[in-house]
Parts: structure tokens; C-alpha cells; sequence
């Protein structure tokens, strides 16, 4: 935990309410995003019991297994679940937008806008994926058939899944990380894992204080478990029965049909709460200002679901059980420079996420006193415009001479250390070379040198472009890591080791 994150969840337990840790909003909110909050089976691993699954907070249709132990019931679950998602998928689907490439010579196209998928918490994330998983590899033929949107809501689901360990991607969000990201609250993280704890802290009702509404949202029969995980004591004393009853009415249909209703009753109780949660959630974070560089992350989910779509309308096929040696380094090297990338676009666009590099000294503040905005460097084959500034400030400086700092004001610019002078009155004066960000002229456009008077944020975060790394073609790989011959554990399976398409009901869910 840092010290800034330290100090916000002290003054939450003084205040008794959270505290803001961001002053704007780091993640795209979609105006129409898709809600679920699913449940799942006590017992069984990732077995469905029911999910409430809507774009709008009137919208929530509630889908559930009547009998949470019959396979084909969960693939009929599936197909439900497929009805709602994919045409919602296939709404962002009608306009597309040309996007410049290849430094305007040529263009490229995709969607216009994407799809953002909501669940209450991590948990839920792990749900999905694990529902893609095993759903992803079924066919709508053969010796156990399933709906031909079954497989397809499988690797879509697979697809977001994906996309949630993405550092700064938005398709998938699990609603307690997305509060916690801008608030702290006075209690553990693992609590705060808790959606109507976290939210009891956030947005205290009248005369309450956070820690009064967490409390009062530990009681289950007051606040249902956010999903997947139901409670106990309803699972014993009302889920049993009910399931029970239901299933002991198959000559009855009249019977039947109560019990049905009354098996759904009991589920829309314990999900309804944290529907109406979700909304509530999404209306704090909307309230926010959004980042200047949450767009730019959004468009590369918008581009991440068109290469997708275009993937599966190309009939591609779905998503390998584990990735090979090759494919495993590329996505690790892939998620490591999203996440470098993703913590310096936080600390360019928001002061208080800046402040925490300040205290590891990172980056410091002070005041443009001496400009030199038309210094030419003429020591050079030709003459270059080479600006001088000069940065008083009172915090401490760590970077040496020669180091090369960055402003969030002017992403495009470096600035490097001249002369560093420490004063005896506490302040240290920073002299800095300008370069970049001004044209290619020898006079500097209005605005690109910062002026006298002029407060300035210097860093050593740059939000520069990451190059790639280089990886061995296939053919250039080892067979120990996944060459040729392609080895067998690399070649797409169903879960539990069946093959691709053929696996039996009867197997584990997950």
C-alpha cells in the first residue's frame, strides 16, 4: 500500500467516509454499459445458479438453473445468456470509423464504439472466463449438442476475460476495483472486496457513517452476497428447499409452475440488491470527470473488439485452452508494457496519482523563475533550438546531471538536467535543456516554452511509445518452447482433457 493510500484510509476512519484518491475518472464508462451479476451453485465448481443481466437499471432480466446439477440445464442456462449478450455484442457493430495509419498514407477501419461488460467484483470476472472456458469448445452437432450460440458466447466471454487482465482496458470491469481505484475506504482491501460494504463507505446513507453502513451490509439478510458466492444460510435453509420442491414436481404442472415462481422469487431477492448496487456504483464513477487519456485506451479496446469480431465473422476458430511458450511470453510482454504505460497516463493525468512519485521522488513541482525561450545550439553540424529554463522548487530533487525529465504539460518535450544548485534556504535550483515539441524551426511557437511564473510538474515517467520486443518466428523456435513439430499440448482441447467439441455433459463444468 503506499503512503498516500495510507493516509486516505486513516482520514476515512477519522472522517467516516471515504476518501477520494483520484480527482478524475481513469476508465471509460459506456453510457449504455451491460450489467451481470451472476450467482453461482455452493459446492460445485463454477456450476450457474442464476444471473440478473441488463443495460439499463430497468432493464434487468433475471435468468436462473432450476436444477443447478443437470448439465443440460446449465447449457440451456448458456443459451439464455447468449440471447441477451451477443445481440447486445452485435449492436456495436453498425458504424465503422477510419483510422489513419502508416503516418497518413493509409487507413484502417473499426467500430465506432464497443461493448463494456460490468460485474460487482473480481470473482465475477474469474466466473466468466471460466463459463468461456468451458462453453468455448462445444458444437451444435454430434453426440451432445448444444445451441450453436453456446460456443460463440464462450469465446466472446473468453474475449473480455482476456481483456480484463489488460492493463487500462475497460471491456470487462469488476465494480469493486473500479470504486477502489478512485476511493479509500477505512477498512482492509479484502473487505472492500465486498460491493455493499465498499459502497456503504463511499456514499454513507443521511446520519451514518461508512463504518456504520459496512457493518449494518455484513448482514446477509439485509445486504445478499455480490456474487458469485451466495450465502450459506440461505443456500441450507431456503435454496434446498425450494430446488427440493421443485424437483418433486414433474407430474405436476400446476405444481410445477409455483414452484418455478417461487424458486425465482427467492433468486431475484438476493440478486435485486446488488443490481440496484451496480447502478448505484456506476452513477458515483459517471459523476467523475474522465482522465484526458482514458479515450486513447478506449480506442485500443474498440480496436481489440474489432479485430475480434472480424476473427470469428472470418471463422476463426476459438481460443486455445493454455497458450504455447511463445504466445505465453508475447502476452506477458504485452501486459508489462500496458501496465508501464498505464501507470504513467494515472500520474500525467491526475495530480494526486502524480503526488505518490513526488513522495518516492519521481518527480518534483516548482516555479519557472529564468526562461530562455530563443538559445540556439550552434555546436553542432547545423544549429538546433535548444531552450533554456530555469526550476526553483522545495522538494527534494533526485535525478542527477544528465537526466532526462518529462512534464505532463508537454508530453512531447524533454527536458534535460543542466545544473542542479541546492540552496541553503531548502530550495534547489534546476537548470534544464528543452528539446522536442517545438517544430523544426530555430523560433519556438507561442506556449511550447514554459514561461516565467509558470508552475511545472517534471518527471522521469515518460508516456513515450514502447517499442515491441522481438520474438523467434515458429518455425525459429525451439521444440522445447513450442516449435516444430508443434507439440501436442499446444493444440486447442475442452476442458477436462476432452477433445475439441466432443465433451459430455456429464464432465465438470469447469
Amino acid at each position: 500500500m503506499s503512503t498516500l493510500r495510507a493516509l486516505a484510509k486513516a482520514r476515512a476512519v477519522a472522517a467516516g467516509v471515504a476518501q477520494p484518491v483520484a480527482t478524475v475518472r481513469h476508465l471509460h464508462l459506456s453510457d449504455r454499459p451491460l450489467v451481470l451479476v451472476p450467482l453461482a451453485m455452493a459446492g460445485e465448481a463454477n456450476a450457474p445458479l442464476a444471473a440478473m443481466v441488463g443495460a439499463a437499471p430497468d432493464e434487468g432480466r433475471l435468468l436462473f438453473v432450476p436444477q443447478p446439477r443437470n448439465r443440460d440445464q446449465r447449457f440451456a442456462f448458456a443459451a439464455e445468456l447468449a440471447a441477451i449478450v451477443l445481440p447486445h455484442l452485435d449492436s456495436f457493430r453498425g458504424v465503422s470509423e477510419a483510422v489513419p495509419i502508416d503516418r497518413g498514407r493509409d487507413v484502417r477501419y473499426r467500430y465506432v464504439d464497443a461493448p463494456q461488460l460490468l460485474v460487482p467484483n473480481p470473482a465475477g470476472v474469474t466466473f466468466l472466463r471460466l463459463l468461456g472456458r468451458s462453453t468455448r469448445f462445444r458444437r451444435p452437432d454430434g453426440e451432445y449438442p448444444v445451441h450453436p450460440s453456446v460456443p460463440l458466447l464462450g469465446r466472446w466471454l473468453t474475449f473480455f476475460a482476456e481483456r480484463a487482465e489488460q492493463p487500462g482496458s475497460a471491456a470487462l470491469l469488476a465494480m469493486t476495483e473500479a470504486l477502489t481505484l478512485h476511493w479509500a475506504t477505512g477498512q482492509s482491501t479484502v473487505e472492500d472486496l465486498h460491493l455493499p460494504a465498499l459502497l456503504g463507505w463511499i456514499d454513507p446513507p443521511p446520519g451514518s457513517t461508512g463504518a456504520e453502513a459496512a457493518a449494518r451490509a455484513e448482514d446477509p439478510r439485509l445486504c445478499p452476497p455480490a456474487g458469485p458466492a451466495t450465502d450459506p444460510d440461505f443456500d441450507n435453509h431456503r435454496l434446498v428447499a425450494a430446488i427440493e420442491a421443485y424437483a418433486g414436481t414433474e407430474d405436476d404442472p400446476v405444481a410445477r409452475a409455483g414452484a418455478y415462481a417461487e424458486l425465482a422469487r427467492l433468486l431475484r431477492g438476493q440478486l435485486a440488491p446488488t443490481w440496484e448496487l451496480m447502478w448505484r456504483g456506476v452513477g458515483l464513477l459517471r459523476a467523475l470527470p474522465p482522465g484526458a487519456r482514458v479515450a486513447g485506451r478506449w480506442d485500443g479496446d474498440k480496436d481489440a473488439f474489432t479485430g475480434y469480431a472480424e476473427h470469428v465473422d472470418a471463422g476463426g476458430g476459438p481460443q486455445p485452452r493454455r497458450d504455447g511458450a511463445v504466445a505465453a511470453a508475447l502476452r506477458l510482454h504485452r501486459l508489462e508494457r500496458a501496465l508501464a504505460s498505464y501507470a504513467v497516463q494515472r500520474a500525467y493525468d491526475d495530480p494526486l496519482v502524480m503526488a505518490e512519485h513526488r513522495l518516492a521522488g519521481e518527480a518534483f513541482v516548482g516555479d519557472v523563475t529564468l526562461a530562455d525561450p530563443k538559445r540556439v545550439d550552434d555546436t553542432g553540424k547545423r544549429p538546433v533550438l535548444r531552450p533554456r529554463i530555469q526550476v526553483v522548487t522545495t522538494e527534494p530533487v533526485a535525478v542527477p546531471v544528465g537526466a532526462t525529465l518529462y512534464s505532463p504539460a508537454r508530453p512531447g518535450q524533454k527536458a534535460k538536467v543542466v545544473f542542479l544548485t541546492p540552496g541553503s534556504d531548502g530550495k534547489t535550483e534546476v537548470v534544464l535543456e528543452l528539446s522536442g515539441g517545438m517544430g523544426r524551426g530555430l523560433t519556438a511557437p507561442p506556449g511550447s516554452v514554459p514561461e516565467v511564473g509558470e508552475r511545472l510538474c517534471l518527471t522521469i515517467l515518460s508516456d513515450a511509445y514502447l517499442p515491441a520486443g522481438s520474438f523467434p518466428a515458429a518455425e525459429e523456435t525451439p521444440w522445447t518452447h513450442g516449435g516444430p513439430p508443434v507439440a501436442a499440448s499446444d493444440a486447442p482441447v475442452a476442458p477436462d482433457g476432452a477433445a475439441a467439441g466432443t465433451g459430455d455433459p456429464a464432465e465438470e463444468w469447469s
